[in-house]
């Protein structure tokens, strides 16, 4: 099962290694893993997406919470959350790519950044499976560069981390 975990933790050295450290010592690979200062400069935010049994990512949250630097540990998939991923995608448009880059920007509410003679630079967000399916819409051949930040998340309404 895919699990988003939403990690709020003290901003200081080594505390990413700590948290990331406990998903390798059992044997989770993290599929995602974004990081980022919050609206308190001493705070920082992690989200980690993995798979794997619940069990053992129930284990892995108690072990969270016993961290020092750990001040807050959710798994946002076991609520109702708003999840996000953000792609830019260099695309050299082959003859087998049978559309118009423009319509299926706007199709994917995406938006063309860079423009060259042979390429284009294409930002899309959304959730994971919307990023895959741009990509799906291309020749592969027609890719020539992907970067993405990885899932975000927060929960919805009032609930907070």
């Amino acid at each position: 099962m895919r699990h988003i975990i939403s990690v709020v933790l003290e901003n200081e050295t080594g505390a990413l290694s700590r948290v990331s450290g406990l998903f390798s010592q059992r044997g989770f690979n993290i599929e995602s893993l974004t990081v980022a200062q919050t609206n308190d400069p001493s705070l920082s935010r992690m989200t980690i997406v993995s798979t794997g049994n619940d069990r053992v990512l129930e284990q892995i949250v108690k072990q969270l919470n016993k961290l020092i630097e750990v001040v807050k540990v959710a798994d946002l998939t076991s609520q109702d959350h708003i999840e996000r991923d953000l792609m830019l995608v260099k695309i050299s448009p082959t003859k087998k790519d049978n559309f118009d880059l423009k319509q299926l920007a706007e199709v994917f509410s995406c938006k063309i950044v860079d423009v060259t003679d042979t390429t284009y630079t294409v930002e899309i967000s959304g959730k994971t499976k919307k990023l895959n399916a741009f990509l799906d819409a291309f020749d592969p051949a027609s890719i020539l560069e992907v970067s993405r930040t990885g899932v975000t998340g927060i929960s919805r309404g009032k609930k907070l981390i």
